[in-house]
Protein backbone atom coordinates (compact mmCIF):
# COMPACT_ATOMS: atom_id res chain seq x y z
CA UNK A 1 0.00 0.00 0.00
CA UNK A 2 1.33 3.15 -0.74
CA UNK A 3 2.75 5.24 1.97
CA UNK A 4 0.17 7.32 4.00
CA UNK A 5 -2.86 6.28 2.23
CA UNK A 6 -4.23 3.53 3.90
CA UNK A 7 -4.43 6.37 6.86
CA UNK A 8 -7.80 8.64 6.72
CA UNK A 9 -5.97 11.90 7.20
CA UNK A 10 -5.74 12.47 3.33
CA UNK A 11 -9.65 13.27 3.12
CA UNK A 12 -9.62 16.71 5.13
CA UNK A 13 -6.80 17.90 2.81
CA UNK A 14 -8.80 16.42 0.03
CA UNK A 15 -12.08 17.88 1.14
CA UNK A 16 -10.63 21.81 2.18
CA UNK A 17 -9.19 22.04 -1.37
CA UNK A 18 -12.63 20.42 -3.02
CA UNK A 19 -14.69 23.67 -0.67
CA UNK A 20 -12.40 26.32 -2.33
CA UNK A 21 -12.74 24.70 -6.28
CA UNK A 22 -16.54 24.72 -4.90
CA UNK A 23 -16.61 28.85 -5.52
CA UNK A 24 -15.27 28.51 -9.22
CA UNK A 25 -16.71 25.28 -10.01
CA UNK A 26 -18.54 26.26 -13.45
CA UNK A 27 -15.68 28.51 -14.67
CA UNK A 28 -12.95 25.97 -14.39
CA UNK A 29 -15.24 23.37 -15.83
CA UNK A 30 -15.70 25.38 -18.98
CA UNK A 31 -12.09 26.14 -18.84
CA UNK A 32 -11.06 22.73 -18.95
CA UNK A 33 -12.96 22.21 -21.66
CA UNK A 34 -12.77 24.67 -23.91
CA UNK A 35 -9.02 24.26 -25.86
CA UNK A 36 -9.67 20.35 -25.95
CA UNK A 37 -12.92 20.99 -27.24
CA UNK A 38 -11.37 23.35 -29.57
CA UNK A 39 -8.75 21.01 -31.00
CA UNK A 40 -10.54 18.12 -31.28
CA UNK A 41 -13.75 19.95 -33.05
CA UNK A 42 -11.26 21.95 -35.43
CA UNK A 43 -9.09 18.78 -36.36
CA UNK A 44 -11.58 15.98 -36.28
CA UNK A 45 -13.90 17.55 -38.32
CA UNK A 46 -11.69 19.83 -40.18
CA UNK A 47 -8.41 17.54 -40.76
CA UNK A 48 -10.89 14.66 -40.55
CA UNK A 49 -13.00 15.02 -43.71
CA UNK A 50 -10.14 14.19 -45.50
CA UNK A 51 -8.35 11.32 -43.90
CA UNK A 52 -9.79 7.63 -44.02
CA UNK A 53 -10.90 5.90 -41.03
CA UNK A 54 -8.55 4.85 -38.59
CA UNK A 55 -9.48 1.17 -37.10
CA UNK A 56 -12.74 1.55 -38.38
CA UNK A 57 -13.45 4.80 -36.60
CA UNK A 58 -13.75 8.52 -37.89
CA UNK A 59 -11.11 10.50 -37.54
CA UNK A 60 -13.15 12.39 -34.94
CA UNK A 61 -14.06 9.56 -33.15
CA UNK A 62 -10.03 8.21 -32.85
CA UNK A 63 -9.21 12.03 -31.73
CA UNK A 64 -12.21 11.84 -29.30
CA UNK A 65 -10.82 9.20 -27.02
CA UNK A 66 -7.33 10.87 -27.38
CA UNK A 67 -8.86 14.15 -26.53
CA UNK A 68 -9.96 12.80 -23.47
CA UNK A 69 -7.20 10.93 -21.87
CA UNK A 70 -4.95 14.43 -22.70
CA UNK A 71 -7.44 16.59 -21.23
CA UNK A 72 -7.18 14.24 -18.02
CA UNK A 73 -3.16 14.66 -17.89
CA UNK A 74 -3.30 18.22 -18.06
CA UNK A 75 -5.93 18.75 -15.48
CA UNK A 76 -3.87 16.22 -13.49
CA UNK A 77 -0.69 18.00 -14.15
CA UNK A 78 -1.66 21.42 -13.96
CA UNK A 79 -3.29 20.74 -9.83
CA UNK A 80 -0.51 19.02 -9.42
CA UNK A 81 2.05 21.61 -10.51
CA UNK A 82 1.08 24.98 -10.25
CA UNK A 83 -1.82 24.86 -7.65
CA UNK A 84 -0.30 22.29 -5.29
CA UNK A 85 2.65 24.03 -5.68
CA UNK A 86 0.72 27.56 -4.65
CA UNK A 87 -0.82 25.46 -1.61
CA UNK A 88 3.20 24.24 -0.67
CA UNK A 89 5.40 27.58 -1.60
CA UNK A 90 3.02 30.43 -1.34
CA UNK A 91 0.35 30.46 0.67
CA UNK A 92 2.11 28.45 2.73
CA UNK A 93 -1.02 26.61 3.14
CA UNK A 94 0.59 23.35 3.90
CA UNK A 95 2.70 24.75 6.58
CA UNK A 96 -1.00 25.88 8.38
CA UNK A 97 -1.94 21.94 7.69
CA UNK A 98 1.00 20.48 9.08
CA UNK A 99 0.99 22.56 12.37
CA UNK A 100 -2.35 20.29 13.25
CA UNK A 101 -2.39 16.40 13.76
CA UNK A 102 -2.16 15.97 10.07
CA UNK A 103 0.93 14.53 8.77
CA UNK A 104 3.33 15.41 5.62
CA UNK A 105 1.84 11.81 4.03
CA UNK A 106 -1.57 13.24 4.41
CA UNK A 107 -1.43 16.52 2.86
CA UNK A 108 0.88 15.12 -0.30
CA UNK A 109 -1.95 12.04 -0.42
CA UNK A 110 -4.90 14.71 -0.59
CA UNK A 111 -3.29 16.35 -2.91
CA UNK A 112 -2.70 13.45 -5.17
CA UNK A 113 -6.63 12.18 -4.60
CA UNK A 114 -7.41 16.56 -5.40
CA UNK A 115 -5.26 16.53 -8.25
CA UNK A 116 -6.80 12.96 -9.89
CA UNK A 117 -10.66 14.71 -8.37
CA UNK A 118 -9.95 17.07 -10.88
CA UNK A 119 -8.50 15.44 -13.80
CA UNK A 120 -12.02 13.14 -13.39
CA UNK A 121 -14.33 16.62 -13.37
CA UNK A 122 -12.01 17.48 -17.15
CA UNK A 123 -11.85 14.18 -18.87
CA UNK A 124 -15.85 13.17 -17.82
CA UNK A 125 -17.29 16.64 -19.16
CA UNK A 126 -15.34 15.97 -22.43
CA UNK A 127 -16.99 12.58 -22.29
CA UNK A 128 -20.67 13.96 -21.73
CA UNK A 129 -19.93 16.43 -24.76
CA UNK A 130 -18.34 13.55 -27.19
CA UNK A 131 -20.98 11.23 -26.28
CA UNK A 132 -23.57 13.63 -27.01
CA UNK A 133 -21.79 14.33 -30.43
CA UNK A 134 -22.83 10.30 -31.19
CA UNK A 135 -19.26 9.80 -30.65
CA UNK A 136 -19.47 7.00 -28.55
CA UNK A 137 -20.91 3.69 -28.66
CA UNK A 138 -22.84 1.08 -26.26
CA UNK A 139 -22.95 0.81 -22.14
CA UNK A 140 -19.11 0.21 -21.95
CA UNK A 141 -18.45 3.52 -22.33
CA UNK A 142 -19.07 3.90 -18.51
CA UNK A 143 -15.54 2.17 -17.74
CA UNK A 144 -14.11 4.78 -19.35
CA UNK A 145 -14.75 6.69 -16.17
CA UNK A 146 -12.45 4.72 -13.82
CA UNK A 147 -10.09 4.33 -16.14
CA UNK A 148 -9.69 8.26 -16.44
CA UNK A 149 -9.33 8.27 -12.80
CA UNK A 150 -6.37 5.79 -12.95
CA UNK A 151 -4.85 8.11 -15.53
CA UNK A 152 -5.23 10.99 -13.60
CA UNK A 153 -3.44 9.49 -10.27
CA UNK A 154 -0.44 8.40 -12.43
CA UNK A 155 -0.19 12.18 -13.58
CA UNK A 156 -1.02 13.70 -9.87
CA UNK A 157 1.72 11.23 -9.00
CA UNK A 158 3.88 12.17 -11.35
CA UNK A 159 3.25 16.11 -11.25
CA UNK A 160 3.99 15.90 -7.61
CA UNK A 161 7.42 14.92 -8.01
CA UNK A 162 8.12 17.93 -9.92
CA UNK A 163 6.82 20.15 -7.78
CA UNK A 164 8.86 18.66 -4.76
CA UNK A 165 11.61 19.86 -7.35
CA UNK A 166 10.83 23.30 -9.16
CA UNK A 167 12.18 26.51 -7.03
CA UNK A 168 9.39 28.44 -8.69
CA UNK A 169 6.45 28.52 -11.39
CA UNK A 170 9.10 29.00 -14.44
CA UNK A 171 10.37 25.74 -13.93
CA UNK A 172 7.06 24.23 -14.55
CA UNK A 173 7.39 24.83 -18.51
CA UNK A 174 10.66 22.44 -18.97
CA UNK A 175 8.31 19.45 -17.33
CA UNK A 176 5.61 20.22 -19.82
CA UNK A 177 8.37 21.42 -22.73
CA UNK A 178 10.63 18.24 -22.41
CA UNK A 179 7.77 15.58 -20.82
CA UNK A 180 4.19 16.30 -21.30
CA UNK A 181 4.04 17.72 -24.70
CA UNK A 182 6.22 15.31 -26.22
CA UNK A 183 4.47 12.86 -24.46
CA UNK A 184 1.07 13.70 -26.27
CA UNK A 185 2.65 13.97 -29.44
CA UNK A 186 3.71 10.19 -29.20
CA UNK A 187 1.14 8.18 -27.40
CA UNK A 188 -1.60 7.93 -29.70
CA UNK A 189 -3.43 10.88 -29.03
CA UNK A 190 -3.43 12.40 -32.35
CA UNK A 191 -2.69 9.31 -34.58
CA UNK A 192 -1.97 5.72 -34.07
CA UNK A 193 1.62 4.95 -32.87
CA UNK A 194 2.58 2.62 -35.32
CA UNK A 195 3.30 5.81 -37.80
CA UNK A 196 6.11 6.56 -35.74
CA UNK A 197 9.64 5.25 -36.40
CA UNK A 198 9.78 1.79 -34.27
CA UNK A 199 11.96 2.74 -31.65
CA UNK A 200 10.26 5.90 -31.15
CA UNK A 201 6.66 4.04 -31.26
CA UNK A 202 8.11 1.72 -28.70
CA UNK A 203 8.72 4.53 -26.24
CA UNK A 204 5.49 6.17 -27.21
CA UNK A 205 3.83 2.61 -25.88
CA UNK A 206 5.57 2.43 -23.21
CA UNK A 207 4.33 5.89 -21.47
CA UNK A 208 1.60 6.36 -18.98
CA UNK A 209 -0.22 8.09 -21.20
CA UNK A 210 -0.42 5.35 -23.77
CA UNK A 211 -1.86 3.28 -21.13
CA UNK A 212 -4.70 5.48 -20.51
CA UNK A 213 -5.46 6.12 -24.05
CA UNK A 214 -5.36 2.02 -25.00
CA UNK A 215 -7.56 1.42 -21.87
CA UNK A 216 -10.41 4.49 -22.89
CA UNK A 217 -10.38 4.55 -26.75
CA UNK A 218 -11.88 0.83 -27.22
CA UNK A 219 -14.78 1.64 -24.23
CA UNK A 220 -15.52 4.24 -26.68
CA UNK A 221 -16.02 2.87 -29.32
CA UNK A 222 -17.94 -0.01 -27.50
CA UNK A 223 -15.12 -2.64 -27.39
CA UNK A 224 -13.03 -3.93 -24.10
CA UNK A 225 -9.50 -3.26 -24.06
CA UNK A 226 -7.37 -5.86 -25.06
CA UNK A 227 -4.63 -6.51 -22.17
CA UNK A 228 -6.53 -4.44 -20.02
CA UNK A 229 -4.87 -5.44 -16.51
CA UNK A 230 -1.28 -4.87 -18.31
CA UNK A 231 -2.43 -1.10 -18.90
CA UNK A 232 -4.48 -1.16 -15.37
CA UNK A 233 -0.79 -2.37 -13.37
CA UNK A 234 1.01 0.00 -15.19
CA UNK A 235 -0.72 3.18 -14.43
CA UNK A 236 -1.04 2.09 -10.50
CA UNK A 237 2.70 0.94 -10.89
CA UNK A 238 3.21 4.32 -12.02
CA UNK A 239 1.51 5.87 -9.34
CA UNK A 240 2.99 4.06 -6.70
CA UNK A 241 6.15 4.58 -7.47
CA UNK A 242 5.97 8.32 -8.45
CA UNK A 243 3.87 8.82 -4.84
CA UNK A 244 6.43 7.31 -3.02
CA UNK A 245 9.75 9.40 -4.67
CA UNK A 246 7.51 12.80 -4.58
CA UNK A 247 6.71 12.03 -0.63
CA UNK A 248 10.46 11.42 -0.27
CA UNK A 249 11.09 14.16 -1.88
CA UNK A 250 8.70 16.65 -0.29
CA UNK A 251 10.00 15.56 3.17
CA UNK A 252 13.20 16.18 2.25
CA UNK A 253 12.40 20.02 1.25
CA UNK A 254 9.84 20.97 3.89
CA UNK A 255 11.17 19.13 6.65
CA UNK A 256 15.23 19.33 6.90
Amino acid sequence: MLPGLHRPGWFPVWQRNFLVWRKLALPSILGNLADPLIYMLGLGYGLGAMLPNIDGQSYVAFLSAGTVCASTMNAATFEALYSSFSRMHVQKTWDAILNTPLGLADVVAGELFWAATKSLFSGAAILVVITGLGLTHGPLVLWALPAIILTGLAFAALGLIWNALAPSYDFFMYYFTLFITPMTLISGVFFPTGQLPGWLATIGQILPLAQGVALIRPLLAGNMPPDALLHIGVLLATTGIAFAIALRLTRRRLLK
